[in-house]
């Protein structure tokens, strides 16, 4: 018989496998209401749900349980708890769980096709109904992790959207640093977005999941952030790192939007993984820097080499790139072949990058992020 959100956890606390968080067991009963919800909505009568679900957008998504807004700080425990709950859910639950930036990938994919073959005008408006149909046959329960706004073309499609998926019945449950009011904060034209702020309040339950203890942060006091000299030993210090970072969660092979271009990054729960080719060998700048260090809380850089004057460009690229990251307090996990300190010996940049040389040192201490 399946388990229920609240007795995974409990088992999880008695096994060892977690501490007992009162902040966490407070999220877990409301993860546990909505599963309650969903499971006596799926044991209706059948005629009974058919004409519940017909209901829906005609006044009857009242009857939709509410979903959940799970925000909190990085490493308290978001992602898991929202797995758990995903688990528990039976397959008869038409179900996806999926981190909110591949997901607004696909909405933009569809639109710029849908834009392709359309000679009206009006190409989103027309696209996003057929889109949330196409949504709501796949999946009645919707699981984003990382969900976060920063782009002008996401804030005007969401709450459109959105809209559609809550009056069709979707339940969504969302993982997110921020809190609903913070979204989108400082963006342009935010004031035609504060309407999905109150919608996203008004159909999902806030949790606000303040615990004192950041389990991220645990685990890179007990493996290190910085790993020196290249090897196999390096290597696999960053594999378990990885794993420990995102439970050993499947690894998504996504694509970032730079200006047209697509950047390709290994990825899971928020955790990015590059390699120093991928990232300062490649015709790269501060744009598609600063769209990594808005799109993930931890990025992994590995196979950092020493770089001699004949690498000068490179260093500049680590220099934009370790100040990307540094400037929006991300947390940067490294395999080089030196310390930060003895990494770079070229003399375009020597001077520029001693303050490079301070923030990898800076960003492996305690105090950061």
């Amino acid at each position: 018989m399946a388990k229920t959100p609240l007795e995974v956890y409990s088992q999880r606390l008695v096994a060892g496998e977690l501490r007992l968080d009162p902040v966490q067991g407070a999220a877990v009963k409301s993860l546990q209401r909505l599963y309650d919800e969903l499971m006596a909505m799926s044991t209706l009568p059948k005629k009974g749900l058919l004409q519940k679900i017909s209901s829906l957008g005609k006044g009857g998504a009242d009857d939709t349980p509410r979903g959940i807004y799970l925000y909190g700080g990085t490493g308290r425990g978001k992602s898991m708890l929202m797995d758990m709950f995903y688990d528990c859910l039976p397959e008869s639950v038409s179900k996806r769980r999926v981190h909110f930036h591949e997901f607004m990938i696909e909405v933009h994919d569809y639109i710029h096709t849908r834009r392709s073959e359309d000679t009206i005008n009006g190409a989103v408006d027309q696209a996003l109904p057929s889109l949330g149909e196409i949504i709501v046959r796949k999946s009645r329960v919707l699981c984003f992790d990382e969900f976060y706004v920063t782009d002008v073309a996401d804030a005007m499609i969401l709450g459109r959207l959105f809209r559609l998926l809550f009056e069709r019945g979707v339940v969504v449950v969302a993982t997110t640093n921020w809190p609903p009011d913070r979204l989108y904060e400082g963006g342009l034209q935010r004031e035609r977005f504060l309407p999905f702020i109150a919608l996203l309040k008004e159909r999902m339950e806030i949790v606000h999941l303040d615990s004192p203890t950041d389990y991220r942060e645990q685990v890179l006091a007990e493996e290190g952030t910085y790993f020196t000299p290249l090897g196999p030993g390096a290597d696999r210090h960053m594999d378990e790192v990885f794993k420990r970072l995102t439970g050993g969660a499947p690894v998504l092979q996504e694509k970032l939007y730079v200006k047209g271009r697509r950047l390709p990054v290994r990825t899971a729960k928020g955790v990015a993984r590059f390699s120093f080719s991928e990232l300062c060998e490649q015709p790269l700048g501060a744009e598609d820097y600063i769209v990594i260090a808005r799109s993930f809380h931890t990025v992994l850089l590995e196979h950092v080499p020493i770089l001699r004057y004949d690498r000068r460009n490179e260093a500049k690229r680590l220099m934009n790139l370790i100040d990307s990251l540094y400037d929006k307090r991300i947390r940067l996990i490294v395999s080089a072949d030196a310390p930060p300190e003895k990494l770079y010996s070229g003399h375009d940049h020597s001077f520029e990058f001693q303050r490079t040389v301070s923030r990898l040192q800076e960003m492996q201490g305690e105090g950061y992020p």
